[in-house]
């Protein structure tokens, strides 16, 4: 329930809240409206910002900084203006981030409520986020974006506005608009209102604790601070949440039949939510389920993160899988959505000492994110709910879980039997039932080349030992059936998300054949809140410039491929198609009003999409990056196996290039030893091959390229080579080494569960898989070698695989 429309509306204020709760909530929103209509009241209404509606030039404001040199500027503006007789013009021609601020410091107190609000207009493809610099006693910067509010190119004058609870230990914060990229934003009527502070809201009558507990679980919920406890009855471990403060406010918390029962306010939208906690009946679990209606701008970061301790580790399926050490101070904080390919590739976390730990399973998630920030030095996450079309919506429910052994391979073991229970779990010999070219595609290399005469290329191949080829790019149908009897898998590239405006085609330097550009004709665009189209992949035009793409509704996309698949598959028997972007791009919100679409229904055509290439054309399937949504679906990922924040610069548009040199965070993340963990493989290496990206292949820097078959060959998963006619024969001995590396395990394990990954040393250099049917591999990524209990010793840089019959 919102409190607002409870008032508005003469309902009751019940269970506790009592009469200086209701004239609280009255006496914020009496000061809100106030403020609104400029009318004399407390000091509740008195805006903070200095010279906020710019009358008296640019006192109290910074000038603007710019992170690349020379690249941003401020002007008054008369012409352009919200209120008043001038809004001051911030121009930013950089891709990098900007700011700009208040000169004065605030003095605040931990639980303040404070509302900040401005106009903006912008133009260009930048950002802007408006929030708050928190810092401590000390003046060290707590958070640079406290309570950000982030907005994108508007129609007209836009009013931004954040309403958030200053944190635990703060005591002074700096208002500011930052942004990213290029963009010119008229900024106006900037205001600043302290509201109210969480401790007169609370209901002090509560007690300390309420707590549930079933044989292995306990949970208990701290009232003030609306943190959880889990223990483990098992081994009588802990894990409490740390707030740092109090982010909500609890009205009621009772110990009803099955569960525990919360009432709290939130304070960034003085919306009543309801919370149940749920035990399961026998295992060291509890289903977490949040409900409330109306209205919702911003996000709800509820509950709080569970508080870290060195030596753990938080574990995050960020494409193949992650693993962030708490206390590694290299690591910056990060966000992941769960609705997409790019954010975390199945909706759950956790943490874990390497043996005992917790996840959460986020069982509502096309509406979900998570931010990993630092609290006290070190790492923790948070789930952040994002409004459904402007909405609360539906329930939010996250499920909890703790572990007394087997750390990060527990958690990817229990999410597998979660995905069997919801329908996802589908392994790659039921999909080979249907379409018997599955078989071609285990312990295959996946070959991009754009070269002419496909057929010799891969005659040479598997004259050379290369004998299971997935050749992706097109053929004339000719070579396609020439390839088929070779025992190749025969694929294509295909897209339906961009689509380019047909008017800008003269200004082009080429055009792309599967660009669904009749989506502009039809009125099949996406649609953002603004009622702007919304912009995708950038094509460059012949003087330099860069235009957008569109971005097709994922609604009317099945109708594209209906049309164009049958009447290709007519002249070209292909028996494989790779649709890009996806499954790595993010589930989105479409307002259009013909074709309307919440995210959890842009997911649902997505996968139409993707099980009409598959159940509907009887095509292996592949898809960019991927998510376990699809797993029902698709046969491949191009990109599981490349983590997605630490892959080469630009790769995808400079596909091609070789790197001699290698970027640190390709040589630390993406092909170090220390931080990957296979997750995906531990949930479903069965049921989906993963592959490199294309822009990451294994001989895209050759410096790397035998860390690269190693892990192609620990995980049981298969190669991608891109070259030329020319480079293959410049490099063949190499690239005939890496199928022979990769292949055999691949090939072995394909339709078999990887049972467990271990590392064997403590800087992870030596590590250990095992698969169901009995295969062992061991890889050492170390410098040194390693004496294995058989008495073998393994050579830096080796291999050793048992049980490949």
């Amino acid at each position: 329930m919102n409190i607002r429309h409870s008032i508005r509306h003469g309902g009751n204020i019940q269970h506790g809240i009592g009469i200086l709760m209701f004239l609280g909530c009255m006496g914020i929103l009496a000061g809100a409206c106030l403020a609104q209509n400029n009318g004399k009241g407390t000091a509740m209404e008195k805006n903070l910002i200095v010279n906020g509606d710019f009358e008296k030039g640019s006192e109290g404001w910074k000038p603007i900084w710019t992170r690349e040199s020379g690249t941003g500027r401020t002007a008054l503006d008369i012409s352009v203006r919200h209120g008043g007789t001038q809004s001051v013009r911030i121009e930013h021609a950089g891709d990098k981030d900007w700011s700009f601020e208040q000169v004065r410091q605030i003095n605040v107190s931990p639980g303040d409520i404070l509302e900040l609000s401005a106009w903006v207009r912008m133009q260009g493809k930048g950002n802007a986020t408006l929030g708050v610099v928190t810092r401590d006693a000390d003046d060290k910067v707590m958070d640079w974006t406290h309570g950000g509010k982030t907005v994108r190119e508007t129609k007209d004058w836009q009013q931004i506005r954040t309403r958030f609870a200053v944190p635990q230990g703060a005591t002074s914060i700096l208002p500011r608009l930052i942004g990213t990229g290029p963009v010119t934003i008229w900024l106006d009527d900037v205001a600043l209102a302290r509201q109210d502070n969480m401790d007169s809201l609370r209901n002090k009558n509560l007690p300390a604790t309420q707590s549930i507990r079933n044989d292995t679980l306990e949970v208990t919920f701290h009232t003030a601070s609306a943190e959880f406890e889990l223990k483990d009855r098992r081994t009588k471990r802990s894990w409490m949440q740390n707030a740092g403060g109090a982010a909500v406010v609890v009205m009621d918390a009772a110990v009803k039949q099955g569960g525990l029962d919360v009432r709290f306010l939130d304070p960034a939208s003085m919306r009543e939510i309801n919370a149940t906690v749920r035990l399961d009946e026998k295992s060291p679990e509890c289903v977490l389920t949040l409900k409330a209606s109306g209205e919702m701008d911003g996000k709800l970061v509820w509950p709080a993160p569970f508080a870290s301790s060195k030596g753990q580790m938080l574990i995050l399926p960020v494409n193949e899988g992650i693993s962030y050490p708490v206390d590694d101070q290299s690591l910056p904080p990060m966000h992941y959505c769960l609705y997409g390919g790019h954010g975390l590739c199945m909706p759950w976390y956790g943490a874990t000492d390497g043996e005992a730990g917790w996840m959460a399973i986020v069982e509502t998630a096309d509406d979900a994110s998570v931010s990993i920030t630092r609290r006290d030095g070190l790492l923790g996450i948070v789930p952040e709910w994002e409004p459904q079309k402007g909405n609360f919506g539906s329930d939010r429910i996250i499920r909890y879980v703790v572990f007394d052994r087997d750390g990060y391979v527990a958690m990817a073991k229990r999410y597998r039997e979660y995905s069997k229970k919801t329908g996802l779990f589908r392994t790659l010999e039921e999909k080979r039932k249907a379409i018997p070219a599955v078989d071609l595609l285990v312990g295959a290399v996946n070959v991009w080349c754009w070269d002419k005469d496909a057929p010799s290329i891969c005659r040479e191949m598997q004259s050379l030992g290369i004998k299971r080829i997935l050749w992706s790019n097109r053929c004339p149908p000719e070579e396609i059936k020439a390839l088929n009897d070779m025992g190749v898998l025969t694929s294509r590239y295909d897209i339906y998300q961009d689509t380019m405006n047909p008017e800008n085609f003269p200004k082009l330097r080429w055009l792309h054949p599967d660009w669904t550009s009749d989506a502009w004709k039809n009125d099949d665009l996406m649609v953002g809140k603004g009622g702007e189209w919304v912009r995708g992949w950038e094509i460059e035009t012949k003087d330099g410039k860069m235009i957008p793409c569109g971005t097709l509704c994922d609604r009317q996309a099945v109708s594209y491929a209906q049309k164009r698949i049958p009447a290709d598959l007519a002249t070209s028997p292909y028996r494989c198609r790779f649709i890009d972007t996806t499954t790595a791009s993010p589930w989105r919100e479409c307002y259009h009003p013909k074709h309307p679409m919440t995210r959890t229904e842009s997911k649902h055509y997505k996968m139409e999409l993707l099980r009409y290439v598959s159940e509907g054309r009887g095509l292996v399937c592949g898809c960019e990056t991927g998510h376990d949504a699809a797993v029902p679906y698709v046969h491949y990922f191009e990109g599981m196996l490349s983590l997605g924040p630490y892959r080469v610069p630009d790769s995808g548009r400079d596909m091609k290039r070789i790197w001699d040199e290698v970027p640190e965070q390709v040589a630390k993340f993406q092909t170090g030893h220390v931080y990957r963990i296979p997750l995906w493989e531990l949930v479903y290496h069965e049921c989906v091959m993963a592959q490199w990206y294309w822009g990451d292949y294994n001989n895209k820097l050759p410096k790397l390229w035998e860390r690269r078959d190693l892990w192609n060959t620990l995980y049981g998963t298969t190669p991608m080579f891109m070259f030329s006619r020319k480079s293959f024969d410049a490099d063949k001995d190499r690239f005939v080494k890496s199928y022979k590396t990769i292949a055999p395990v691949a090939l072995a394990t394909g339709y078999s569960e990887m049972l467990s990954h271990e590392w064997l040393t403590p800087d992870h250099a030596l590590q250990r898989t095992r698969f169901a049917n009995g295969v062992v591999v061991t890889a050492n990524f170390g410098d040194a070698q390693f004496k294995l209990p058989d008495g073998t010793m393994l050579a830096p840089m080796g291999i050793q695989v048992d049980g490949i019959k």
